[in-house]
């Protein structure tokens, strides 16, 4: 039996799809084995959101290429969709299946193998005429991904993770912020059908799943390709109705997506985890128009009281890029407060990485290193504060926890899982808890992230 070890960088749409991958090659009689020396196939999903992502996926090529010389490299994902040119002629990788390709694995793969068969009964003189007529060794399965209205048919049935499937509903973008290299590696909005979501959903809530996430490229835009209209909502509703599932959490949300109709409606179901990642950027307006983000921090603002309005204390979640081209240290500090105001359970702080290709990687005023390091340290030290006070807030109440795991923290042994809300917590008992769903007391810090659970 033929071993395959597959590694995934980037988002979780990113981890959906190298799961699929991985339900393919063991239906076709792959033996999965971890990401070390001694596969005969490696298959790495890459990610190209930044700079350092196209550096990581490189280096994840380079070095299944080193721990085998003689296996089978697969590059896969947004990296080699957005560096075509420069994959070509990266000696490392054997076949590369851009996006909306990963589906076609195992017959890329098929295909190698008679190629390569193929060659094997050739002389040398023949070999080396055949090298030198192509100038490349990769086999590229890619398609004009700007132009594709196809959704691509990915499915599964057992995420590795034991208690939370993530599902993607949803692939491409079109709002084009100005910093954003995505549209261009993923292409535009094309959406799942909800009977085929609604399917996966029931086949995994068959399987014991308890807690779904649905992700997406663009979230938001779930639908919109089928009528011009926006459909999250709906969907949202038709998962709810499936037995088996206790909890629907959603993936990055963009702020519009957000309005009386949409929260009202979610806080109606029972099932939907307050829990909302909603894109940011920054809290200056003026950035905001410079990266094409389509609302100002006042209308941001409006959204986040919507979700209060109806979830008790929601945990509000987002993403801040620091450093764009033109940010002054005046921008920056109203960033700083701005976040302060909304106050958000967590914040995930990038510096701005150039990416060729976006209208923001020609922009003037480009930003030092030393001083985007410097900001986000102090945005990375604002969003820890700003974290334990919200975990602080539960200790005292009773909560629902869906355990997941064993771990050792200190030197003592819990079971550890999330409450509704996204609070990690941690139980001592000898029971096995593992996908279980527990009702019980907050009562104090364990650590600085984790809450005890009686």
């Amino acid at each position: 039996m033929k071993k395959a070890a597959l590694h995934n960088l980037g988002c979780k749409v990113n981890a959906y799809e190298t799961e699929a991958m991985q339900e393919m090659l063991e239906k076709a009689g792959y033996e999965i084995v971890p990401f070390k020396e001694g596969a005969d196939l490696y298959v790495i999903n890459t990610c190209t959101v930044t700079n350092i992502a196209d550096r990581k996926s490189r280096q994840m090529l380079h070095r299944a290429r080193k721990m085998n010389p003689d296996a089978v490299v697969v590059a896969a994902g947004c990296y080699v969709q957005a560096k075509e040119k420069e994959i070509q002629v990266d000696d490392c990788i054997d076949i590369v299946l851009g996006n909306n390709k990963k589906q076609n694995l195992i017959e890329a793969l098929e295909e190698y193998e008679r190629t390569h068969n193929a060659d094997c009964n050739v002389t040398e003189s023949e070999k080396n005429a055949k090298n030198q007529e192509n100038d490349r060794k990769a086999e590229i399965k890619m398609e004009e991904i700007g132009k594709t209205k196809e959704y691509e048919n990915l499915h599964l049935t057992k995420p590795g993770d034991h208690t939370r499937a993530y599902i993607k509903v949803q692939d491409g973008c079109n709002q084009f912020c100005t910093y954003c290299i995505i549209p261009y590696a993923r292409g535009r909005v094309r959406s799942r059908s909800m009977e085929d979501v609604l399917d996966e959903v029931r086949t995994l809530a068959d399987n014991g799943y308890k807690e779904v996430v649905l992700t997406g490229i663009h979230l938001s835009s779930y639908g919109i390709d089928f009528d011009k209209e926006y459909h999250l909502l709906e969907l949202i509703r038709a998962v709810h109705e499936i037995d088996g599932i206790e909890r629907i959490r959603l993936g990055s949300l963009e702020p519009g997506i957000i309005t009386e109709e949409f929260a009202e409606g979610i806080a109606k179901l029972p099932k939907m985890c307050p829990h909302f990642h909603l894109s940011l950027q920054s809290g200056c307006d003026a950035t905001l128009k410079r990266m094409n983000r389509r609302y100002t921090s006042s209308e941001y603002a409006e959204k986040c009281e919507l979700l209060r309005k109806y979830f008790p204390n929601p945990a509000l979640t987002t993403d801040v890029i620091v450093g764009f081209p033109g940010e002054t240290e005046e921008e920056f500090e109203q960033t700083k407060a701005y976040l302060e105001h909304i106050h958000f359970y967590e914040m995930h702080i990038f510096k701005y990485s150039k990416r060729k290709g976006t209208r923001a990687a020609v922009m003037p005023d480009q930003i030092d290193e030393q001083v985007k390091a410097a900001r986000s340290e102090k945005l990375i030290a604002l969003g820890h504060d700003m974290s334990k006070e919200f975990r602080k807030f539960y200790i005292g109440k009773n909560e629902e926890v869906l355990f997941e795991e064993k771990a050792v923290i200190g030197d003592k042994e819990y079971f550890v899982g999330y409450t509704k809300e996204y609070v990690k917590v941690a139980k001592k008992t000898d029971k096995n808890l593992e996908n279980q769903i527990v009702s019980g007391r907050i009562s104090g810090m364990l650590t600085d992230e984790i809450l005890l659970f009686e």
